[in-house]
């Protein structure tokens, strides 16, 4: 089974089996003394460092904005779904807007340390008028930028 490894798997000691991937973006947020010693550690043992391209990416774009979550993802979240899409892996990830994006995507999700997070569907609210909408954006009613809400 092939895991695609947000920057979370490298925080917790939990075993990991398969084909390990991970994103250079991903490599870069491993700031943590200890994660970049799990990091050296995995890497010895055969995880693969990839970047993915740019169709995919723009698959992962159009996901985001179906669910809301692209402002909650960074552009590494935005290139681990990529990388999993391209290489039907799972992903290994603690963060549910990631999560949430996956199962648009048909991107089968492993949780590390959290429960696996519900779908969402968010719903934006304009702070100007009260409006709401499915999708983020000027207000039609009064132009105001609309907020994610619960």
């Amino acid at each position: 089974m092939i895991r695609v490894l947000d920057a979370s798997a490298f925080f917790a000691e939990v075993p990991l089996d398969g084909e390990l991937l991970t994103t250079p973006s991903v490599v870069e947020e491993l700031r943590d003394i200890r994660a970049k010693g799990r990091y050296e550690s995995l890497l010895a043992a055969g995880l693969h460092v990839e970047s993915p391209g740019r169709d995919s990416l723009r698959h992962v774009a159009d996901a985001a904005d179906r669910t809301g979550d692209t402002g909650a993802l960074s552009p590494a979240d935005r290139d681990l779904l990529a990388l999993a899409l391209e290489r039907a892996g799972t992903v290994v990830t603690d963060d549910f807007a990631l999560q949430n994006t996956a199962r648009e995507l048909g991107i089968a999700v492993q949780p590390i340390l959290q429960r696996r997070a519900r779908r969402i569907r968010w719903r934006f609210r304009c702070p100007g008028c009260g409006a709401t909408a499915d999708r983020p954006g000027p207000c039609p009613v009064c132009g105001s930028m609309r907020e994610r809400s619960h």
